[in-house]
């Protein structure tokens, strides 16, 4: 006890000099010093939230899953603790739950605290051990930061492996369009709760470049499939065993997508929700599917799913939007092939010439293999775009990637400028007033570009955004 209560104390002390003096937003280094001072505090600490936790983790798409299901929770009228600014590793769970106990290092209103706790991948077996989840719920599995994470194969056999030691009372949450998620359920002792898209009007009739699950994870073969959502994402069966993806428990039927937002209307265990979103794209009516399943699975009515998804906020440089000189922008995190995809059939969905800030960095954060350009289909943007400004430490390479695309010379001209903030102020005079500038960054250039635009509209810092 007095191990934990001082390392609360000196995590708490250490959070608010870092945010005094806006050294960061005490996300990670509080929980650190905790985790120093006392290396069970997520473990002791988590075991006060009476209600239990919940992890989130996958490749894409967890910030804004946990922040559509921290909503959801809000509306059932319990209070959540969650790592908010994404710090998703050991550290960040730390500082997350060191923020919701007082200096004493209890746990203020436990009996209706949640944790909601978005988990890096590699990350999973470790707090799993550490907060002993009621559920855990997966999202995706594409390939990301290679030279971290390895291949698909090495994540997926770290996930087997976690999900195998999960306790019994443990529910799991796959997303199985995905056949590297949904293999998951093998693994698992307890209650499986299964989501899946079954409106495929957005869908396509072949798998893209950037596919990372072709084969079957029972016998080997390659993969059929009748749909493809984006990715290896889909309706997808084994010809030869005839492993195929299963009947999802909770399901999208209904998905329209527009500028501003989206509309979904989903199948829960009693009824259906309909929400409409202040996201775009397919990619963010799967987060809002997760978010609903997870809910399903930790019992919250379907009246608290749908105030919590229709009172959802778009969360900081995922679709953030701000109003910079006149001109609407709109910061959209693009860190892998997949996700990048994503984001270029979003923007390049309605039709209009769009002005882009592409930046690319290379930093750990990051990932330092930047070759996964490379298999990202640039060629959507040809004869669609107005401006193109590239820029980050690796803005050189992602001038010549955009040039091999045909994206410099046959219509708008790629300007290269590597310093950021000459280069924002270079993007945002090149988009016409009144119109608007998608901002498309890797991980830690989204953080430096979002400061900047958060300065000029007169927002707070990340780590203060709900």
């Amino acid at each position: 006890m007095i191990q934990r209560t001082a390392a609360v104390a000196a995590a708490k002390a250490t959070a608010a000099v870092s945010r005094r003096f806006r050294l960061g937003g005490g996300t990670a280094l509080p929980g650190l010093v905790a985790e120093r001072i006392d290396p069970d505090v997520i473990q002791e600490l988590s075991a006060q939230l009476n209600l239990g936790s919940v992890i989130i983790t996958g490749t894409n798409g967890k910030t804004t899953t946990a922040r559509l299901l921290r909503s959801i929770v809000k509306e059932a009228g319990l209070k959540p603790v969650a790592n908010r600014a994404g710090s998703n590793m050991m550290r960040g769970i730390a500082a997350a739950l060191v923020d919701a106990a007082s200096w004493s290092g209890d746990i203020a209103s436990a009996e209706r605290r949640l944790g909601i706790f978005e988990v890096d991948e590699a990350t999973l077996p470790l707090v799993a051990n550490a907060v002993r989840p009621r559920a855990v719920l997966f999202t995706n599995l594409f390939r990301d930061q290679l030279d971290r994470y390895g291949e698909v194969e090495t994540v997926a056999a770290v996930w087997r492996a976690a999900v195998s030691e999960l306790l019994a009372e443990a529910t799991v949450v796959l997303n199985v369009d995905d056949p590297s998620v949904a293999a998951l359920a093998s693994a698992a002792e307890g209650r499986v709760v299964k989501y899946g898209m079954e409106d495929t009007s957005s869908g396509a009739a072949k798998l893209e470049h950037a596919a990372d699950a072709r084969w079957c994870t029972a016998c080997g073969s390659e993969l059929g499939y009748a749909a493809v959502m984006y990715g290896h994402l889909g309706h997808w069966r084994c010809p030869k065993c005839g492993n195929a993806r299963p009947e999802p428990d909770v399901f999208c039927g209904l998905f329209q997508t527009g500028a501003n937002g989206s509309h979904v209307t989903l199948k829960l265990p009693g009824g259906l929700v309909e929400a409409s979103l202040p996201l775009t794209g397919l990619y963010n009516a799967y987060n809002a599917l997760a978010a609903a399943a997870a809910a399903a699975a930790l019992g919250l009515g379907r009246a608290a799913v749908q105030r919590g998804l229709n009172s959802a906020t778009a969360g900081f440089g995922r679709q953030e939007r701000m109003f910079v000189g006149g001109r609407d922008v709109q910061i959209m995190l693009a860190k892998n092939p997949a996700g990048l995809n994503q984001v270029l059939r979003t923007i390049t969905a309605n039709g209009s010439e769009a002005d882009l800030l592409v930046l690319l960095n290379d930093n750990i954060a990051d990932g330092r293999d930047v070759s996964w350009i490379w298999d990202v289909d640039f060629e959507l943007l040809e004869g669609k775009t107005h401006s193109v400004t590239v820029s980050g430490v690796r803005a050189w390479d992602m001038a010549l990637r955009l040039k091999y695309a045909g994206i410099d010379g046959g219509g708008a001209t790629t300007h290269v400028e590597p310093e950021p903030a000459q280069a924002l102020k270079r993007a945002l005079s090149a988009t016409p007033e009144g119109s608007t500038l998608y901002v498309i960054p890797t991980y830690t250039a989204m953080l430096e570009v979002r400061d900047l635009l958060a300065r000029w509209a007169g927002r707070g810092a990340f780590w203060e955004a709900e």
